[in-house]
């Protein structure tokens, strides 16, 4: 429910690094018949709980911490997330400030000192909403369409990649998810986003699945992008006691939404 927070990996790295060559697709190796696509999520979400135990919640609030260690960058992070597609990214850096990305149904927005208070419009917006999705998990086929393209080797984990495409999308790029052959969770994923700096595209590792409630979720984001390096650890997971309230713009963006 929080595995793509890569917007605020692209506000941290965009000032501190110039544009590095997008991550290089893992290496395939011969296999035998692929399997279905969808058999390969619904291994997935059974693996982290099932389907009922995903849809039994409509928010969540995660804590934890977000470190770049080849900068000595670090800082408090907040995820929030409500059904159907409102999402909050809360993080404070030392050094930086206070970033902060949020989509509240209808309107996509971020503020950073690097960029001050921004609405996104036009393809920007579109991801926005479909990345604040919270049952993104489950991969409704009104929404995505996948594909298994290959059985490859992912972060050392021999691994499904499937490709995931947004319906009704103007986004010619798709988005890969990889999942782990041997526990059927998925091991992250190379997804394409449109941004303030352009199009950049972020590896995204999964791990440290641990037992929060009834779901299994990953405790270890590790992301690159633009040749930067971060990880999100996150220590504590609270489902159903978020006020939708946390989802308002703040006044600098009402400011702007006309």
């Amino acid at each position: 429910m929080f595995s793509r927070v890569a917007v605020v990996a692209a506000l941290l790295s965009a000032p501190l690094y110039a544009q590095a060559p997008a991550p290089k697709p893992p290496a395939a190796t011969a296999s035998a018949e692929l399997p279905d696509a969808r058999t390969i999520v619904d291994r997935h979400i059974k693996a982290i709980g099932g389907r009922q135990a995903v849809l039994a919640h409509t928010s969540m609030h995660a804590t934890g911490t977000l470190s770049m260690p080849a900068n000595g960058i670090s800082g408090p992070v907040e995820i929030y997330g409500a059904a159907p597609n409102r999402a909050l990214v809360k993080t404070s850096v030392s050094g930086i400030g206070d970033i902060v990305d949020g989509f509240d149904g209808t309107h996509g927005w971020s503020i950073s000192p690097m960029t001050g208070p921004t609405l996104k419009s036009g393809l920007e917006l579109e991801e926005a909403k479909f990345d604040a999705d919270f049952y993104s998990e489950l991969r409704d086929p009104k929404k995505y369409t996948m594909k298994t393209l290959e059985k490859t080797t992912f972060d050392g984990r021999d691994c499904y990649k499937v490709s995931v495409k947004r319906i009704g999308s103007q986004d010619p790029d798709e988005d890969f998810d990889f999942y782990d052959v041997a526990t059927g969770l998925r091991a992250g994923s190379i997804d394409t986003r449109e941004t303030q700096m352009g199009k950049m595209t972020v590896s995204n590792v999964e791990s440290g699945y641990k037992k929060f409630g009834t779901l299994i979720q990953a405790t270890v984001l590790t992301q690159k992008i633009m040749g930067v390096e971060q990880k999100i650890t996150i220590d504590s997971v609270e489902y159903d006691k978020v006020d939708l309230s946390v989802f308002e713009p703040p006044a600098p963006i009402k400011a702007l939404i006309k």
